[in-house]
């Protein structure tokens, strides 16, 4: 009756969504051989991707008790530290990991332009992981400002005292990333809402368009840009592995090394919320 029961639903969808050549493409995809040099260092780009995922996770845990405005963010972000159960979890790793995967964009990028993964015909793939890249900087810019203490406030204000220096547009550039003259409740609620709802669907619509192009043209063989590249059979013959399970399961390894590593950076090395955020004050 289960079996029955199963094949039904199967041949519903297969009707519907055609299941059945989603499932051989996927096959097809994951039987794809890369070339012989692929490493654990083409790991960093799945590290990060992992890292984006998690950030949306833990942001909409957070996004259940922070309160952005600045009156109330500050008090809220030490509610979720002090008495919401495991929230000073949730807050670290949302923390740390923003440093985590913007560090490993960086070494991703490193590793691309190292081994010429740049090159003709992939240059469309370097834009789009540019354009990664710096929404993931945004992100961090964004999301710095929102514990509204004071480490953040002044970073802030440097941050968009920085833009503000362009010539010609400075001024105007200024006044629009703070909403006044001043980082003010203004700026607190605009970097909010860019961080939760405008970057995270720039980023989805870029890492999507990044994905397929790695999918379609394949990683770069190391050949001459002026040669024919290689076929997939010839890939194969050349020594080359099947995405899955051997990358895979490299790749699931180096995942979960980062996450150990990180959880023990936030046990003993835990980031500290500053005392609140004061205009009239200044750090040293």
């Amino acid at each position: 009756m289960k079996v029955r029961g199963m094949k039904w639903l199967t041949n519903w969808l297969e009707e519907r969504v055609a299941l059945f050549d989603a499932m051989r493409f996927l096959r097809n995809q994951l039987a794809k051989p890369l070339p012989r040099h692929v490493n654990w260092l083409f790991s960093f780009g799945t590290v990060a991707s992992v890292f984006f995922l998690t950030q949306v996770f833990s942001g909409l845990l957070l996004m259940l008790y922070y309160e952005p405005s600045a009156g109330t963010a500050y008090d809220s972000v030490k509610f979720i530290i002090e008495k919401v159960p495991f929230g000073w979890l949730v807050r670290q790793g949302h923390a740390y990991g923003a440093h985590f995967m913007i560090a490993f964009l960086l070494l991703h990028a490193g590793r691309v332009f190292f081994y010429g993964g740049y090159k003709k015909p992939r240059e469309m793939t370097w834009f789009f992981g540019f354009g990664l890249l710096a929404i993931t900087l945004l992100f961090g810019f964004t999301g710095y400002l929102l514990p509204w203490d004071q480490l953040a406030y002044w970073a802030t204000v440097v941050g968009t005292e920085v833009a503000g220096s362009v010539p010609i547009v400075g001024e105007r550039v200024l006044f629009i990333l703070r909403g006044g003259e001043t980082v003010s409740d203004g700026t607190l609620t605009r970097f909010f809402a860019v961080h939760v709802i405008v970057l995270p669907w720039a980023f989805v619509f870029l890492v999507l368009g990044h994905l397929f192009l790695i999918r379609y043209q394949g990683i770069s063989t190391l050949d001459r840009t002026d040669v024919p590249e290689k076929t997939s059979d010839e890939i194969s013959l050349s020594g080359g592995k099947p995405f899955y399970p051997q990358h895979v399961l490299k790749e699931i390894i180096v995942v979960l090394l980062v996450f150990a590593g990180m959880v023990l950076m936030i046990v003993y090395n835990p980031i500290p919320l500053h005392d609140p955020a004061d205009p009239f004050n200044t750090p040293i």
